[in-house]
């Protein structure tokens, strides 16, 4: 970052030198180098670009890059305005693909050297159900961070302890609640890192706020009520973003509906029942992107993958993201927000409460374009997985938590993964009925 701030000095120093009277030691030199660290570092943390030792080195380097384009495309904004006047972008393209060569080589030598320095972890996994393995198959890929010593099915009376003798860290999946804080503890008191996939109750507990009334220690839990000035802002961030999306993306809408109706003579657009803040029924547009009768036989179904449904066109404007487009209306209206929770169907919704009644808890916002789901998980994400997304982002909303899942989105337009279909022959992204993520103790509550 040190040297992106160095060369970036230089370039601005010649831009100053050719358009301005000021140079290096002047205020206003300082101010912009200020603000440029400050945007950049902002960025890179948004898109965690620093994650050595846990992301592949071709995914750091695309976040830095993306994070170098951002923070260099919105200093050329700001100079231009400050200075009154349109300015060459070519030594500020230069500077950027200096800074894209120093981040390569960069971050090729100090992610070899961090799996030199550290070693896999000696880890053991504990679980419940064979099905939960299927969620760890991302941390049996990870061989240079675990060595997958042990894997421990639990069962009543099973000695765990023995298991975690010797080890580093230990992954912990659908065990009972009571049962695994005797893990956390052991694992804290014999300093062994310890992960864990949470429960809907401790993602409700995250977003509680502790009590100190009294000599016992109270969390008061409530349904999510942001405060009225941050709803009134993101409103209007809401009109502001959708109505400039509208205008400046017109052209790109306008060819993708012509290339929609000009494949099969079909309309370009479709509607569809979406249920948005308490369960409110609402009609979201998006470019057609499968055939005319796509579910002819009356059955909502999720895209699967190489769904014959799909057009050509609709492959290509699925993975641009340009199917979402006319949601931008949708939003301008108030029936989405920029950020939110996905609106799923209410057919499909319908089956998802039939295996854990809280899914319903994400309908306390209203839904969202974008979100902590859409962000981080994928299309085929399991819905429980989805759910306690969609729960963290309520637990935390904030104009910053919005914004950095704005720039965040940015980074998975290019990333193919993420628009992956359910398996063939699902209608839902739910797995077989005994995959979901259920506390023992829970399943008991609602049986």
């Amino acid at each position: 970052m040190l040297v992106t701030i160095s060369i970036f000095s230089v370039c601005l120093d010649f831009y100053n030198s050719r358009y301005n009277d000021y140079g290096v030691g002047d205020r206003r030199f300082f101010i912009f180098v200020c603000l440029y660290t400050a945007v950049l570092w902002f960025s890179l943390r948004t898109y965690k670009a620093y994650d050595f030792g846990m992301t592949k080195s071709s995914m750091l380097i695309y976040s830095q890059t993306l994070a170098g384009l951002v923070t260099n495309v919105a200093f050329y904004i700001v100079f231009v305005v400050a200075n009154s006047k349109i300015f060459n972008p070519l030594p500020l393209l230069c500077f950027f693909m200096a800074q894209v060569l120093v981040n390569c080589v960069w971050t090729l030598i100090v992610n070899r050297m961090y799996f030199r320095l550290n070693k896999p972890k000696k880890t053991v996994v504990l679980y419940c159900k064979e099905s939960a393995l299927i969620r760890l198959e991302d941390v049996y890929s990870r061989k240079k961070n675990f060595e997958i010593t042990d894997t421990v099915k639990y069962e009543s009376g099973c000695n765990w302890a023995e298991h975690l003798d010797g080890c580093e860290a230990v992954f912990v999946i659908d065990l009972p609640t009571d049962e695994r804080n005797f893990i956390f503890e052991y694992c804290i008191e014999k300093n062994i890192l310890c992960y864990v996939a949470p429960y809907t109750g401790d993602i409700i507990m995250m977003g509680s706020t502790y009590l100190n009334t009294s000599s016992v220690p109270v969390f008061e839990i409530s349904r999510a009520v942001p405060n009225v000035e941050y709803m009134l802002i993101k409103r209007f961030i809401d009109i502001a973003l959708s109505l400039g999306g509208i205008i400046i993306l017109s052209p790109f809408m306008a060819i993708t509906a012509l290339a929609v109706h000009l494949y099969d003579k079909g309309p370009a657009l479709y509607k569809q029942v979406r249920l948005t803040q308490n369960g409110k029924e609402f009609k979201i547009l998006k470019f057609r992107s499968m055939g005319v009768n796509a579910e002819s036989d009356g059955v909502a179904r999720l895209a699967t993958n190489n769904d014959n449904r799909i057009t050509p066109i609709g492959k290509i404007i699925r993975a641009c993201r340009l199917d979402e487009l006319p949601q931008l209306f949708n939003i301008l209206k108030g029936d989405m927000s920029i950020v939110g929770p996905r609106p799923e169907r209410p057919e499909i919704a319908e089956q998802y409460l039939e295996e854990f009644p809280e899914f319903n808890l994400r309908l306390q916002v209203k839904a969202g374009l974008t979100g902590l789901a859409q962000v981080y998980g994928k299309y085929n994400t399991e819905p429980a997985d989805k759910l306690h997304m969609d729960l963290m982002y309520v637990n935390e909303m904030s104009l910053i938590q919005d914004f950095k899942l704005m720039m965040a989105t940015v980074k998975i337009l290019f990333i193919k993964e993420s628009t992956d279909g359910t398996a063939e022959g699902q209608t839902t992204a739910m797995a077989k009925k005994d995959t979901a993520e259920t506390d023992p103790h829970e399943s008991a509550k609602h049986s």
